[in-house]
């Protein structure tokens, strides 16, 4: 159980995540359904966490992503009927991390072994041989060094779009910049990534 409501009145997270659609849990949440909050936390926890790791230093992880469920509640009122929670929740979980980013002293090395889905259940797989887990393993090594070494904004386009898997769309709700400029910052970080990689790999 995800306990955000240590820190507002709403009851305790149900135990299941809802197959209501992400609007309808929306709209009731607006309405001060803090049950129908509860099902949006729960089904966007794992996301929430894997976009606060990418911004923030592993230790700030779950103080963040709460701090981020306390403020969406809060800025539900604000939220525009009709559009896309997932995009506008990542902005405020990025933002919550990049906040505590600029706060620390100093900045811990980024764990981005999860979402790059190399954790030790894909290594376990039993259809890949001992010679493919180490080889999968090296490479994602490759990758976090290589993300490691960008800067914040760049990994975090390059996640929204390769890790999570987002539409230029959505990227553009969640970094609250026109569709063009979403498609110039992947370039651009892209180029960046690919620079670090050959570099990783010499």
């Amino acid at each position: 159980m995800y306990d955000w409501c240590t820190v507002t009145d709403a009851p305790a997270l149900p135990n299941g995540t809802s197959t209501e659609a992400d609007d309808a849990l929306v709209e009731r949440a607006r309405d001060g359904d803090a049950a129908a909050f509860g099902d949006l936390v729960t089904r966007h926890r794992d996301l929430a966490m894997r976009v606060a790791r990418v911004v923030a230093p592993a230790a700030d992880l779950e103080d963040a992503v709460q701090e981020a469920f306390v403020k969406a509640w809060f800025a539900l009122p604000r939220f525009r009927p009709g559009a896309p929670f997932r995009p506008w929740l990542c902005r405020i979980v990025a933002n919550e991390a990049k906040n505590r980013t600029r706060s620390a002293k100093r900045r811990e090395a980024l764990v981005l072994r999860a979402a790059t889905g190399t954790d030790a259940r894909t290594e376990a797989a039993p259809d890949r041989s001992p010679e493919e887990v180490a080889l999968a393993r090296d490479e994602a090594e490759v990758l976090v060094r290589a993300m490691n070494g960008l800067r914040g904004d760049d990994r975090l386009v390059i996640a929204y779009r390769w890790l999570f898997d987002m539409s230029e769309a959505e990227m553009a709700e969640a970094l609250d910049v026109p569709v063009g400029t979403v498609k110039s910052r992947l370039s651009r970080a892209m180029t960046k990534l690919r620079t670090r990689l050959a570099e990783e790999t010499r």
